[in-house]
């Protein structure tokens, strides 16, 4: 099965599952990673006078695993962390050392329950239990060197486990930090609301460690919804969209323009995090019935479906009715979109909005935009402002430095110029989102409103993917004699397309070596410009 981590990171507990073929369902989880090190777990494990489940005339061949379980959906069955190498036909193995990452293995919380389970190794995969035991990292580390658990199936004795040695090494002590995260979803070291209860992890410090302010990770996995809206620009500084060159043509060749890119390069990372995937899409600096519209909706709907949606919609735009027109005027989209940012709000706590405005020139009104800011401060809301084209920006550069010079207490507002990044999709989507991640947590934090545990999260609300043929691949491979891996030659490889044409394709399937093929290119069928559309100067 293949994941995005976006995908599971914005879905509902950072959790997200897909059917495999032949039944039963692979659950997905983002998790944030512990702030510091817990260190490192050496240990060894022995068996003594083991069942043998091999049968009258052979002898188990035993490894061992070391498994634990993750908070939420999906998560409450036994997840293995480490696996040993196994020992031919020995009912009294001596494992090497094993070396297990502290955080992967509990989270940093030594009293964390663990399950360790023994099992005779079968070349086919289908191993069988020889019976397990559980215990935590506390339990083992005093059990070093003359401790002994028993591992039982069902409700037997199955022999005896020796910890040989077990310690803790480079563990990071300093007090600064928490060390746990015993949630999937948020860091419990968080004062969340409602108050969950966590464990807390001793290094040899009895120091209280002070709250942590939450990061962008835990609001996102804590129940945050984010939504995002877009705002086009058709005044008639675009150029005839009919006239190959000018900003809104579009290639019949299935070549994107610069609109088009920004909404996939922007799009495609934002509609992860959106749990409904309905963006509203407005317009402005065009008329309509001859009026300048500073506002108006794109599409036939309210909310369009996806980016795909998003894209349709735009280019759908161009059989209506209207004349490019002008001036540039942003001040009516950001008051919108402000509105119903505070309106989701109300609704739920914990919802943001992005606003992507793309235009191709300075913005007409500087002070009408100064004060449509300053009065969105108090909005869940952040602007990103991407212009396309060659037009002259520098009257943007008022935007970079508006928080401090207006007063205002956060900054919501971000300028990019598109063709910097034309032709580099990831270096684009860093550049426009590199700070909404703090503006948001500004928002939150500073208003007292905190991620919530994730493990309030209902299993149902997890996305479960049917299984696909096409993107769910058998990557079972073949070992030749001559050591050399190599995929099975039924099987097509895969491989992640990152242009802009591709943004909506996600994995593609590679076609055999002796098959020429071209691939699917979903933007071929763009419409060709209609007559009503014309232009007009501003």
């Amino acid at each position: 099965a293949v994941f995005e981590i976006g995908d599971v990171l914005g879905s509902p507990g950072s959790v997200k599952a897909k059917k495999f073929k032949k039944g039963g369902i692979l659950y997905a989880r983002v998790q944030k990673a512990a702030p510091k090190s817990a260190g490192k777990l050496a240990l060894r494990l022995r068996g003594i006078k083991l069942k043998n489940v091999e049968g009258m005339f052979k002898k188990s061949d035993p490894f061992f695993e070391v498994r634990r379980t993750y908070a939420g959906p999906g998560g409450g069955s036994w997840t293995p962390v480490y696996r040993s190498q196994h020992v031919k036909n020995n009912l009294n193995p001596k494992w090497g050392p094993a070396t297990i990452d502290v955080n992967v293995l509990c989270d940093g919380n030594l009293d964390r329950r663990l399950q360790v389970s023994i099992w005779d190794h079968e070349g086919d995969g289908k191993h069988d239990s020889m019976g397990a035991f559980e215990t935590t990292v506390n339990e083992l580390l005093k059990a070093a060197g003359s401790g002994t658990f028993t591992p039982k199936k069902g409700s037997k004795s199955s022999g005896t486990i020796a910890v040989d040695e077990c310690k803790i090494t480079g563990a990071d002590t300093s007090t600064s930090e928490t060390v746990i995260v015993n949630s999937a979803a948020a860091d419990p070291s968080i004062p969340v609301m409602p108050v969950a209860q966590f464990g807390n992890m001793n290094l040899g410090s009895g120091a209280a460690t002070p709250p942590q302010k939450p990061t962008f990770v835990d609001y996102v996995s804590g129940n945050c919804e984010l939504n995002m809206c877009v705002a086009i620009d058709f005044t008639g500084s675009n150029g005839d969209p009919r006239k190959p060159g000018t900003l809104h043509h579009f290639s019949q060749s299935g070549q994107m323009n610069g609109y088009e890119k920004a909404i996939v390069g922007v799009g495609n990372i934002l509609a992860k995090y959106d749990t409904d995937q309905r963006f509203p899409v407005y317009g402005f600096g065009a008329k309509y019935d001859g009026v300048v519209r500073h506002c108006f909706q794109v599409g036939q709907e309210k909310e369009v479906h996806g980016v795909k949606g998003i894209l349709d919609a735009y280019r759908g735009v161009f059989k209506t009715p209207l004349t490019m027109s002008g001036p540039t005027v942003f001040a009516e989209v950001i008051s919108l979109a402000a509105a119903q940012a505070k309106s989701r709000q109300q609704m739920k706590p914990l919802s943001y909005t992005i606003l992507l405005l793309l235009t191709d020139g300075a913005v007409t009104d500087v002070q009408a935009t100064k004060q449509a800011l300053a009065s969105i401060a108090d909005a869940p809301l952040s602007i990103v402002i991407v212009g396309i084209g060659n037009a002259d920006f520098s009257a943007m550069q008022f935007l970079d430095d508006f928080e401090r010079r207006s007063n205002m207490n956060r900054d919501v507002v971000q300028f990019v110029q598109f063709n910097a990044h034309e032709y580099d999709k990831t270096s684009l989507t860093r550049a426009t989102l590199e700070e909404i991640p703090d503006q948001l947590v500004q928002f939150f934090h500073t208003r007292g409103i905190m991620p919530q545990p994730g493990n309030n999260i209902n299993a149902s609300r997890i996305a479960v993917e049917d299984y696909n043929e096409e993107a769910d691949i058998d990557l079972s491979m073949d070992y030749g004699a001559d050591g050399e891996i190599a995929l099975n030659a039924d099987q097509p490889a895969a491989f992640i397309d990152n242009s802009y044409e591709a943004g909506l394709g996600g994995v593609k399937i590679m076609a055999p070596p002796s098959t020429a093929s071209q691939g699917y290119n979903p933007y071929t069928s763009a419409p060709a410009m209609a007559g009503p559309m014309s232009t007009a100067s501003p």
